[in-house]
């Protein structure tokens, strides 16, 4: 059983320092100082205590689940695997810098698939690790769409017109309504997969006319696969 019990750090965080740098700075301020000082105090603890605790809770009950469900895993060998250690490291960072929930599921399942074996070779791990670290939680979204279109749609109840013709734009539009009259901030997400080697087509390929067919047809490339293998959850 992993030992759940909070760790005392031997170092001060970065988040801690800037918060001690936020106290002394607002004390010397004449007639602010000390109210203002509580009132901080109160309403913004240390803002990296609580994502490193939780963090650090998520990998745990992670691991106690593989050692569950996986034949031959086992707690005990991790100490001594470095590809784990080096995961560990680089996730735990990204994960104190993030908040979104989509990231944070990100990064403890590609830990967890370092951890089982079931992850590419350490350079493409640390490179995956760093795209989820830089991506947004929609970069995620939008890639987990173009595996497989009308499936993610069905996934999530969406039904779709009977399309003709059209362009990957209008599928993508009516699957995320919160994209609709946004084509700059897809087109630069699609680009930036696309330049990352994940997708087969930049964004140019959004907006043109295509069967229907073409409009429901894969955009992952293999890298893309791994990748989203990657940050798919070994438990299920």
């Amino acid at each position: 059983m992993i030992n759940d019990k909070k760790a005392e750090p031997t170092t001060s965080s970065g988040g801690d320092i800037a918060h001690t740098f936020v106290r002394v700075g607002l004390s010397a301020i004449p007639f602010v100082g000390g109210p203002a000082v509580e009132l901080f105090s109160a309403l913004i603890t240390p803002p990296l205590a609580k994502r490193r605790d939780n963090w650090i809770r998520s990998i745990a009950e992670g691991l106690e689940d593989l050692e569950k469900k996986v034949a031959g895993f086992k707690i005990d060998s991790l100490p001594g695997n470095d590809a784990f250690v080096t995961a560990v490291m680089h996730a735990s960072q990204a994960a104190i810098r993030n908040h979104q929930q989509e990231k944070l599921e990100a990064l403890r399942n590609a830990v967890l698939n370092v951890a089982s074996g079931n992850a590419p070779d350490e350079d493409l791990q640390l490179m995956f690790l760093n795209f989820i670290d830089t991506l947004t939680a929609w970069h995620l979204r939008i890639l987990r769409f173009f595996q497989d279109p009308s499936g993610y749609g069905a996934a999530r109840g969406v039904g779709y017109p009977n399309w003709s013709t059209g362009g990957l734009s209008s599928v993508m539009e009516h699957t995320f309504s919160e994209l609709r009259g946004q084509r700059a901030f897809y087109d630069q997400i699609v680009n930036d997969l696309y330049s990352r080697g994940l997708m087969s087509s930049d964004a140019s390929g959004l907006h043109t006319t295509m069967t229907a067919a073409g409009m429901f047809t894969k955009r992952t490339t293999p890298m893309g696969e791994g990748f989203l293998a990657f940050v798919s959850s070994p438990l299920k």
